[in-house]
């Protein structure tokens, strides 16, 4: 899997984060198949999360993750069959949260990343059912590179 990062924040140090989340999607792509796709993960503070929370799904609010398709059914071009899409992560928001859940910021934005790229493959969690499936799979990606709950 081809993974770009882009760090568009600067209120919190994401220092030894990169490899982290490299280490979790090639675990990822293994699990999934997606050797061949590409994908970027984007993170950004609040103040642009909410943005584009409020843009794109006119809710007013920070959230912690957000993904955006563009290999869907409506796949134009064959360039972009492998291009799975974009993932927006708050890392203010994942701060807040790694505090309330008591682990590593590492940790945290890595599942958030997980979370987001299943959303990109079809997963959801609209029911308990589809919830559950949704958490193992979290859960497999995320002790396979050891970042278990703590």
């Amino acid at each position: 899997m081809k993974l770009y990062i882009e760090n568009q924040q600067t209120k919190i140090p994401i220092l030894d984060l990169v490899g982290k989340l490299k280490s979790t999607f090639t675990q990822a792509s293994k699990i999934h198949g997606l050797d061949e796709c590409e994908l970027s993960i984007i993170l950004v503070d609040n103040q642009v999360i909410k943005k584009i929370n409020y843009e794109y799904r006119n809710i007013d609010q920070v959230t912690d993750v957000i993904s955006f398709a563009l290999n869907d059914a409506q796949t134009l071009f064959p360039w972009e069959q492998n291009e799975l899409g974009d993932i927006y992560i708050s890392v203010e928001r994942a701060e807040q949260q790694r505090l309330e859940y008591g682990h590593s910021l590492e940790r945290e934005i890595c599942y958030l990343a997980v979370h987001g790229l299943l959303h990109l493959l079809g997963y959801d969690h609209q029911n308990s059912e589809e919830q559950k499936e949704m958490r193992a799979k979290e859960e497999q990606i995320m002790s396979q590179v050891g970042l278990l709950r703590e």
